[in-house]
């Protein structure tokens, strides 16, 4: 989902100016030598000292500390070079009424001296020791928390794992002992609740994904929560799983209903295709009990206007062991496009399952769009005829997606499929049958610390008379997710590497590359290519293509990656967009 975010993004930038304490506490300056393995930054955070980040380089470095924290000096420094393997490392410090000076002597390090591995598991690529590396209490204690990690997921609860080091301070080595017996593969087992009020058992149950007779998955039970928390339902969700019955792990899930289920929230921001904008949001969670939800949208922008009225309900009947969710929803948007405006009125209907990586949707949609020319033409799009007037359409249509992704935030590795079918059928004399489809791969693989990704995407458009559609139904292509030279939905039927029209598309390709790379902590440099094609007629694959090329920066939240890219057209770099984002292109 797009969220442009220029005003947070100022707002954050003004509150990293303005960082100084509100009110001055006692402080001592602080100063560092004798440092060899370690930069004076990484000693300060260890002694909690106060100095300026990286993103502050117009600031002079001042480093200090609270007054309250020097008697905790020692200890701080004892246990940073303790657990980076320096336990001879000596340090001296002294105070004055106005500084701290520290003078460090690091002395030789604990290495590893030899590694010994019993186990009827593979443990070659979890245990990253090597003979001579300077040892890591943290590394250590990370490998075993990885071992058990991978034994849950892999199904094994049962497990037997001792590790020790035996470390030698006369010699400066340490060795390094890993037991592990896997055990038997674990299954799940029933299912019980506690907690339930207004919402039913079978609500539950469709969003378990770790299902009776399946084999133990840390997965499986995170997957489990992400889809009973995604009901918006429930204050608290836990699952327990420490009782085992000879491998057999019942799932047993405790919840706690919404006390406040009303949601309100309003807020504005700047988005590179419609410019600054307003939306707000009113949300009734578990409306009328049993995990409905109903919810007001609305947003409003120089281009863009939008009024949108939805409901869900989890379960409306079952198939089988299947449960068939049901959604509805009612509006209508205003859109500016390049030469002309679409004005929608909109009825939904839809029903749908879910599982752990699918999702299945078939919905009828009713649509009543008027189409209108506007003077507006930005760039190289050229004029041409723009089907005007008013259209009526009703459709039948089918939305699968298969996520194979390890994340939908932030993916390292994985696939992704999505088709989307829409059968349009004669409503009234100005309209025409047509049939629109769109199909969707992504492919994503890290090495080591490189993120490669690829997304390709398919459209056809088959109209039986391209005078009974709106101009809008067609394809158009350009921003984050198509081509990031351009704005969103920019782009229209391509004559030249340079140059397009107003025009929607029958047929559309487009190849987006991209390449993430961590340069520091959580900030990552991106390289991206993206290719479009947009063609008049339906399965024209030989048209003109527009190449960008750009680069971006990332920086990794709770929510997902920042994003800021900037992208050129590569036959003409005058041609380029600037794009702010909250989460992956792919």
């Amino acid at each position: 989902m797009k969220k442009n975010v220029l005003f947070l993004l100022l707002l954050s930038f003004s509150n990293l100016l303005y960082s100084e304490d509100k009110m001055e506490q006692p402080m001592h300056t602080v100063s560092i030598s004798g440092e060899e393995k370690f930069s004076k930054s990484e000693l300060y955070d260890a002694m909690s000292v106060t100095h300026k980040s990286f993103f502050q380089f117009w600031k002079k470095d001042n480093p200090r500390i609270n007054d309250k924290l020097i008697p905790t000096l020692s200890q701080s420094l004892r246990s940073f070079y303790d657990s980076e393997g320096f336990y001879d490392a000596k340090y001296n410090i002294t105070e004055t009424n106005s500084s701290i000076t520290v003078k460090v002597t690091e002395n030789k390090p604990v290495r590893v001296n030899d590694i010994n591995i019993t186990s009827n598991y593979d443990l070659k690529d979890i245990v990253e020791f090597k003979k001579g590396e300077i040892f890591k209490t943290k590394k250590f204690i990370v490998t075993k928390s990885k071992i058990i990690d991978q034994m849950l997921k892999d199904g094994y609860c049962s497990y037997n794992l001792d590790t020790k080091a035996y470390v030698d301070l006369k010699k400066h080595t340490v060795d390094l002992v890993y037991q592990l017996d896997k055990g038997g593969i674990c299954k799940f087992g029933k299912m019980s609740v506690r907690g339930l009020e207004t919402v039913e058992k079978d609500v539950i149950q469709s969003r378990v994904r770790a299902l009776e007779g399946e084999d133990f998955s840390l997965d499986r039970i995170k997957e489990t929560s992400e889809s009973l928390y995604a009901l918006h339902a429930f204050d608290s969700v836990v699952i327990d799983t420490d009782r085992k019955f000879y491998n057999v792990v019942p799932l047993d899930i405790k919840v706690a209903e919404m006390k406040k289920p009303y949601h309100y929230e309003i807020g504005a921001g700047f988005d590179t295709y419609v410019g600054p904008r307003i939306h707000g949001e009113i949300i009734k969670n578990n409306f009328l009990g049993n995990a409905k939800q109903l919810k007001l949208k609305a947003l409003w922008s120089p281009r863009e206007q939008l009024l949108v009225l939805d409901f869900f309900k989890p379960v409306l009947f079952q198939v089988g062991d299947y449960a068939v969710d049901y959604g509805a929803g009612v509006g209508f948007s205003n859109l500016e496009f390049d030469g002309f405006k679409e004005n929608k009125v909109f009825l939904d209907n839809y029903f749908s399952h879910e599982t752990a990586r699918s999702k299945l949707k078939i919905g009828f949609m009713l649509e009543n769009i008027n189409i209108s020319k506007l003077d507006n033409l930005n760039g190289n799009a050229l004029t041409q005829a723009v089907n005007e007037g008013n259209f009526i359409l009703t459709y039948p249509y089918i939305d699968f997606v298969y996520d194979a992704r390890d994340s939908k935030m932030n993916p390292k590795n994985g696939f992704y499929i999505a088709s989307y079918l829409e059968l349009g059928m004669s409503s009234d004399e100005e309209s025409s049958m047509y049939y629109k489809s769109l199909t969707e791969l992504r492919l994503i693989h890290t090495f080591s610390k490189l993120t490669l990704a690829a997304v390709g995407k398919v459209g056809i458009l088959d109209v039986e008379d391209p005078k009974g559609l709106p101009e809008s139904k067609y394809f158009f292509g350009g921003g984050a997710y198509s081509n990031r030279a351009y704005g969103f939905k920019e782009l229209g039927v391509i004559t030249s590497p340079t140059k397009d029209t107003i025009n929607g598309a029958s047929t559309w390709t487009n190849l987006l590359v991209e390449a993430d790379y961590p340069v520091w902590g959580d900030l990552y440099l991106a390289l991206f290519n993206d290719n479009t094609m947009l063609t008049e007629d339906a399965y024209d694959f030989n048209g003109e293509i527009i190449s960008s090329a750009g680069m971006g920066v990332r920086y990794m939240t709770p929510i997902g990656p920042f994003k800021l890219d900037v992208g050129f057209n590569v036959a003409d770099p005058s041609q380029y967009n600037i794009l702010f984002q909250i989460g992956q292109s792919f």
